[in-house]
């Protein structure tokens, strides 16, 4: 829930205070952080009262209460909520967008990409409601039937980065909802507005019930501890989790304790492979969007563009041209990219530079854009705001960090192959397997690379980042579990799968001991 305080004198629209909401009602936190726009650092979006781990632990008791009752709603009435969802966030689409912009500072057209995002995931499961099927099963015995049902997990925890802070939660909140289960989320704490705003519109607009979706805002620490917490007294079920390998692996180990498997989704250092038979143009094209949109701050941006040897000098000229060329700048406007996320994402992409070595090739200036370091182009007045530099780094090779470790942020490695073989081995050797993406007119290279890529997703001419609501979403290795979110295939992890076998005969019939079979006849020849 949010509350409007007085607008600044700046003429900026008023910032909110953002409380958890447990059981439908506000529960002050311990302490309150400030929430600026990262454009504009003297704007206050919000004031933020984070909670501790005692608020996590009351949050999912509440919603352990709350899951029977709202299983026990039938699932297409549970799917015209999750429509009426849809169609509020449709109807306040620009409104939310500019929160976003506002809020982490994306640019206003891929904010409202984002926005879109949830729409389509709404259209998508009002139908799964009615279709939430199981089976029925032959017997291998008379008068005895078999089932499948799919039943709720129960109460899910949902933790998630704010780089996405509302296409990303819609992926696990909304099919969540839709099996039955009930809700805790933790989003990120800088993107704390527009996170409300997304709670509100569910709650209120859907008119959920008190205990079905509680929303916590709170730091790392406070949400680990109250995470454990709750796992052990038995109050979450199910745990979905975007963010960083490193974290990941906390909440992969913390869940295993309690023998569940958590949905991760994690980072990615994401191949562009640029083959012989490749179009130049579309290329350049894919890897400044892939590499730069969202300011590289996208688990599925590009990492290293991986070039063939007869195209790779014309490639770096073609892609530090096209991003010497990008318009980089104020979010509200027609940008590629703005600025970085928060303060913390600031210093940690100055420590990427600092990954540079002497054999390297960079294009473009580095660090921040300011009035001693500017950029041609740049919309607006970029001393207020965590602006930087989109840079390109030739030469990158296995063993150096740019090359290694994902880096989020404005930064793209290049580096060259002389074979097929030799691109499939640098693409998959960081480890990741997020998203991955080939250049080439050639359908051999094409399903060769499907085939022999590590990654959850595949784009053929296509930038690394993008999905659909439809697909499955998620990678492998250091990007993730295996778990995919969005489409079908999100719904195994929000259901258990129950068998059911109801012998009507009226007497015992053992499984596998009691089977009738027929006595073939082994000395049957034709003519005899």
């Amino acid at each position: 829930m949010t509350t409007e305080t007085s607008a600044p004198a700046s003429g900026a629209p008023a910032a909110s205070v953002v409380t958890s909401i447990v059981d439908g009602k506000p529960v002050d936190g311990v302490r309150t952080v400030t929430g600026r726009n990262p454009a504009r650092l003297d704007e206050i979006v919000a004031e933020i009262s984070l909670a501790d781990a005692d608020t996590f632990v009351d949050a999912a008791a509440s919603a352990k209460r709350a899951q029977p009752a709202w299983a026990a709603v039938p699932a297409p009435i549970r799917g015209r909520a999750i429509a009426h969802i849809g169609r509020l966030v449709e109807a306040n689409m620009h409104e939310l967008a500019a929160l976003v912009t506002r809020d982490i500072g994306k640019p206003y057209g891929e904010a409202l990409g984002e926005v879109r995002e949830i729409v389509d995931t709404c259209d998508f499961f009002l139908g799964e409601g009615r279709r939430l099927y199981g089976q029925t099963v032959p017997s291998e015995m008379p008068d005895k039937q078999l089932f499948t049902f799919r039943n709720p997990v129960g109460t899910v925890a949902v933790i998630t980065a704010g780089n996405f802070p509302v296409a990303v939660p819609s992926w696990y909140i909304v099919p969540a909802l839709l099996c039955g289960n009930t809700v805790v989320w933790k989003p990120a704490e800088y993107s704390a507005a527009v996170s409300a705003a997304f709670h509100e519109i569910f709650v209120r607009g859907g008119g959920l019930p008190p205990g079905v979706f509680n929303v916590v805002h709170a730091d790392g620490p406070a949400t680990f501890a109250g995470l454990e917490s709750a796992l052990d007294a038995g109050t979450v079920d199910k745990v979905g989790f975007t963010g960083s390998p490193e974290v990941g692996r906390e909440i992969g180990a913390l869940t295993g304790r309690h023998l569940q498997t958590a949905c991760l989704e994690l980072g990615g250092k994401n191949p562009l492979v640029v083959t012989p038979s490749a179009d130049l143009a579309l290329a350049v094209e894919g890897a400044l969007f892939s590499g730069f949109g969202t300011a590289g701050q996208r688990c599925t941006s590009l990492g290293t563009a991986i070039v063939h040897e007869s195209r790779h000098d014309e490639f770096i000229e073609r892609f530090a041209q096209a991003t010497a060329d990008a318009v980089v700048g104020d979010p509200t406007g027609e940008v590629l990219m703005g600025p970085l996320l928060d303060e913390k994402f600031a210093q940690r992409y100055e420590e990427y530079l600092d990954w540079i070595q002497p054999h390297h090739t960079v294009y473009g200036a580095t660090g921040r854009i300011t009035a001693e370091s500017p950029r041609p182009g740049f919309r607006g007045e970029p001393g207020n705001g965590l602006y930087y530099h989109p840079v390109i780094v030739d030469g990158v090779r296995p063993g150096d960090a740019l090359f290694d470790r994902e880096t989020f942020g404005p930064i793209v490695g290049v580096t060259s192959y002389r074979d097929f073989d030799e691109a499939i081995e640098l693409a998959n050797a960081p480890g990741y397997g997020l998203s991955s993406s080939i250049y080439t007119t050639d359908p051999k290279d094409a399903f060769a690379f499907r085939g022999r890529i590590g990654a959850g997703m595949v784009s053929i001419n296509n930038s690394t980042s993008g999905a659909e609501a439809h697909l499955p979403f998620g990678g492998n290795g250091k990007s993730g579990n295996g778990s995919r979110q969005s489409g079908l295939w999100v719904l195994d992890q929000f259901t258990r799968w129950q068998s059911m076998n109801w012998d009507y005969s009226g007497k015992l019939q053992k499984a596998q001991m009691d089977v009738a079979e027929l006595i073939p006849d082994t000395e049957f020849r034709l003519g005899r």
